[in-house]
């Protein structure tokens, strides 16, 4: 049985901490404005109320929000990854 010293944990960078944090932001906004699309149908809003004022920004942030948070969380898994790949040979 061989008893390997433990590795350090690699230190978190800036860029992850705003990749993570970004990600989150926008899937709790887009969330949060598909909730808001949710309960304005079921008050009675009809679909020409929904073409003017705030409320193509409020149906535009789920529809691009979540797949770039989507594509923000895999960018920093495989940063992350390879981070600690390169850290494991070292």
């Amino acid at each position: 049985m061989s008893m390997k010293s433990p590795e350090p944990d690699v230190p978190v960078r800036r860029v992850d901490r705003i990749l993570a944090f970004t990600a989150l932001g926008l899937a709790a906004a887009s969330i949060l404005c598909f909730f808001a699309i949710i309960i304005g149908t079921a008050v009675g809003m009809q679909q020409q109320d929904f073409g003017s004022g705030v409320w193509p920004l409020v149906a535009a942030v789920p529809y691009w929000g979540l797949p770039a948070a989507f594509v923000m969380i895999i960018v920093l898994l495989s940063m992350s990854f390879v981070r600690k790949g390169r850290a494991s040979r070292s």
